[in-house]
């Protein structure tokens, strides 16, 4: 505690790496349903920084070189997991078909790969 008062966190935002902001904009936005907050380039034909958002999960995807490198993971914990399941067969283009699975450590799991290499996990407590 510094002068009376306590630091508190909120909940981290994770950073993805991506390389085609069309590729990106089908993958997050149309078939994982997030929103796009807001974009950021320095100047035009510069690379693009994303802030996107479902519910209460924000997560930033970016072009630049310095942020992060492909091949990360984000594990998101939902609610529902069955029902965002569902919504995504809907949205299958074929290209990315979701599989959910019970894994050992307690949730169930749907394993998701961007067109860039990131794993996103989305996942809820059994």
């Amino acid at each position: 505690m510094i002068s009376g008062k306590q630091v508190s966190m909120k909940s981290a935002v994770p950073i993805v790496r991506s390389f085609d902001e069309q590729k990106a904009k089908a993958f997050y936005v149309d078939y994982l349903g997030f929103n796009i907050d807001g974009e950021h380039r320095f100047d035009e034909g510069m690379p693009l920084y994303m802030m996107l958002s479902r519910d209460g999960c924000i997560l930033h995807v970016s072009e630049h070189t310095g942020d992060c490198q492909p091949g990360g993971a984000v594990r998101i914990e939902t609610t529902r997991l069955k029902d965002y399941y569902k919504e995504l067969l809907e949205r299958c283009s074929g290209k990315v078909s979701p599989h959910m699975e019970k894994a050992p450590w307690g949730f169930m799991e749907i394993r998701i790969k961007d067109p860039f290499g990131n794993l996103i996990i989305f996942c809820e407590p059994l």
